[in-house]
């Protein structure tokens, strides 16, 4: 992923975890007014061409809420990584009475990091296409099976779409991300916890980068005082403690919305 030198000016890190959470909210829940226009046109005119008319704007919300994500992920990497990454590092530098610049050694660690963030996002949001992607599978296949055969039987045509369209919509609800662990999650959560892990891995590794470089081992932990060092209730607490900058390496943050961060330690050395 190439890069313009030096990196372009982001803003602050909470704002741009709004920013981003906000967008894709939006776009979510333009997605979820598709899927009521769908569900209304099998309660109001099941027709089975008007129902796979509505459907495919509703495969068009889909393909838009990727866009959305694609878009908001690959500004987050080219504007906000290379500012956190920088500013961890001249914190760093400080420390050590020396200067930060763009090496090559932290060229190639910011692309890494860019790569491994655009695709985790990516990731992030394939529950959710999932998720609408299954309904819309289920929806087009009852327009195609169910749609046409709706009067037969003891029960209305009108009542017989009214029910369809309540099962469709109680075994589809787009309310919230359901993952396959049974955890439900609004988009702007995931999100927004997505940005702000990516942000603090981000400052950490340019620390630990520029502290490695010039040769010093250890550094010092800044966390809340109940966070663990693996996860935030492991009972090895991580805050004011001396790990080795591989250590810090393995564990830059404990948790999504974990605010860890590093002091080189060359005293110690």
């Amino acid at each position: 992923m190439p890069y313009d030198w030096p990196p372009l000016v982001p803003g602050d890190p909470d704002e741009v975890a709004r920013r981003v959470a906000a967008v894709l909210e939006e776009a979510w829940n333009r997605l979820a007014a598709q899927q009521e226009r769908v569900l209304r046109t099998f309660e109001r005119q099941p027709r089975g061409r008007l129902v796979l008319l509505t459907l495919e704007e509703f495969k068009r919300a889909v393909r838009s809420f990727r866009r959305e994500v694609e878009t908001e992920a690959l500004a987050f990497v080219r504007r906000q990584l290379p500012h956190l990454y920088e500013q961890g590092a001249h914190q760093a530098a400080e420390r050590i009475g020396a200067r930060f610049t763009w090496t090559m050694i932290h060229r190639d660690a910011l692309l890494s990091l860019a790569s491994d963030s655009y695709a985790d996002f990516l990731r992030r949001s394939e529950e959710a296409e999932r998720m609408a992607s299954a309904f819309y599978r289920a929806a087009r296949a009852a327009a195609r099976r169910e749609v046409p055969l709706l009067a037969a039987g003891n029960v209305t045509a009108k009542q017989a779409a009214a029910n369809l369209a309540a099962r469709l919509r109680s075994d589809h609800q787009l309310a919230h991300v359901v993952y396959r662990n049974g955890a439900r999650v609004p988009v702007r959560v995931w999100a927004e916890a997505a940005t702000l892990a990516k942000s603090a891995v981000a400052y950490n590794a340019g620390t630990l980068n520029r502290t490695r470089e010039a040769g010093v081992t250890h550094v010092e932990v800044f966390d809340g005082m109940d966070c663990g060092w693996v996860s935030h209730q492991d009972p090895d607490k991580a805050a004011r403690t001396i790990r080795t900058v591989e250590e810090a390496a393995e564990f830059p943050i404990a948790h999504p919305r974990c605010r860890r961060s590093f002091g080189p330690r060359p005293d110690l050395d």
